[in-house]
């Protein structure tokens, strides 16, 4: 399989720089008239599939509102899975999966192996049992022509205590999980397939080099607070490698088919203004 990196790359391109997350929380059911159940979350989710998996370039599905339905819930995830990649979609799993060893190996073949029905484009992992920690899933990935999305400088105002921490060496753990990443994309084209996950919300940015030859996955835009305007004061010279990440904004149009259209292709024709500057 071509590397996520480059089917990244082609994918925003031809479609629209955006991803968006499938966030089936109760409260979004139950504005959308829809169960808190399984039935309920099938629902929601095959309307968010057939409403947008043709046309928008990236999925995020947040793993966490399917599992807690139990195993009829990770069926609905499966299929959704399925027939987004089908369509032409990318798949990012948002499962944040991090740990050492053997454990760590299981998830990376959960989510990144092609014979497993959960298979992903790409996968959230969480370095801070160390980066070394996700040597499993970098191999798997590299492997699969899959791609990681490691969490750097996320959005939530409890990260900075760990993420801005400041090494013996001087460097911040974020500025050494960005460098670990560099390593990683040196030498890929158009784009590296290890990315990290850096908040929209976070304001300038300009002490870290989040130029790391790969792609940034962004959450924060629409409900909390960031806008695609944003993103050229955030990313700096790294903006084009963006993946903005859009879910209540786009998903409160929902059950109506052509409104979650056109949220959607608002909010990728947005970015690309923002990026082309």
């Amino acid at each position: 399989m071509t590397a996520f990196g480059a089917r990244l790359r082609a994918a925003m391109d031809e479609r629209g720089p955006l991803c968006v997350g499938i966030d089936p929380h109760a409260s979004l059911l139950a504005a959308w008239g829809l169960e808190d159940d399984v039935d309920g979350l099938e629902t929601f989710t095959r309307t968010v599939v057939e409403a947008l998996a043709g046309t928008v370039a990236v999925f995020k599905p947040q793993s966490a509102f399917f599992e807690r339905f139990g195993s009829r819930g990770v069926a609905v995830l499966e299929r959704a899975v399925v027939d987004l990649r089908a369509a032409g979609g990318l798949v990012v799993m948002d499962a944040k999966r991090g740990d050492i060893g053997s454990t760590m190996a299981a998830y990376a073949q959960t989510y990144l192996c092609p014979d497993s029905p959960l298979f992903s484009d790409a996968l959230t992992v969480s370095p801070y049992l160390g980066y070394g920690s996700l040597k499993p899933a970098v191999d798997l990935a590299r492997e699969s022509g899959a791609g990681l999305f490691v969490l750097a400088l996320t959005s939530n105002p409890e990260g900075a205590e760990v993420q801005r921490a400041v090494r013996e060496d001087g460097r911040t753990v974020a500025a050494t999980m960005l460098a670990h990443l560099a390593a990683e994309n040196a030498g890929e084209t158009p784009m590296g397939s290890f990315g990290a996950v850096v908040g929209a919300t976070l304001g300038d940015l300009s002490s870290f080099d989040l130029d790391i030859d790969g792609p940034l996955l962004a959450p924060g835009i629409g409900a909390q607070g960031a806008t695609p305007a944003d993103l050229p004061a955030v990313f700096g010279a790294a903006v084009r490698n963006v993946v903005p990440n859009v879910s209540r904004a786009v998903l409160r149009h929902g059950p109506d088919a052509a409104a979650l259209r056109g949220a959607a292709e608002r909010y990728a024709d947005e970015v690309r203004a923002a990026v082309a500057g």
